[in-house]
């Protein structure tokens, strides 16, 4: 199998950051995307900082966007997706609202789970596969 390692910046410099060593945030694997979760960075400064839920949505879909971009792929491709998302009885409702946006027809397969806490200070992360 011919598997790929995709660099998409800014990402890759801010989980460095944070971690030692290249990180790739997708795996072009055959005709296969895979994008790992990434935490909402701020698109000015690429930190992780507290915001609204919400805000927090939007940053975390436009960073998929751009990560199944760079693969060669589109959000219209993306097949599915695993929401993680710490627990609040709001923030289903909110996610929805803001996904139904990036994915408005012919939805991917997905699952909304609940996480109890994450390592900063942010509510959600998203992972997903997507065909080229």
């Amino acid at each position: 199998m011919n598997r790929t390692p995709v660099r998409v910046e800014p990402f890759s410099t801010y989980l460095e950051r944070r971690r030692k060593g290249p990180i790739h945030p997708v795996i072009l694997a055959g005709e296969t995307v895979y994008v790992s979760g990434l935490p909402p960075f701020d698109p000015q400064t690429g930190e992780l900082r507290r915001m609204p839920f919400a805000e927090q949505c939007e940053i975390v879909l436009a960073q998929m966007k751009l990560c199944v971009e760079a693969a060669g792929s589109s959000m219209t491709r993306v097949v599915k997706c695993n929401v993680y998302c710490t627990p609040d009885e709001t923030h289903f409702g909110a996610f929805n609202e803001i996904y139904a946006r990036y994915f408005p027809v012919d939805q991917p397969a997905r699952i909304f789970l609940h996480v109890p806490s994450w390592w900063g200070p942010f509510d959600v992360e998203i992972d997903c596969i997507a065909v080229v």
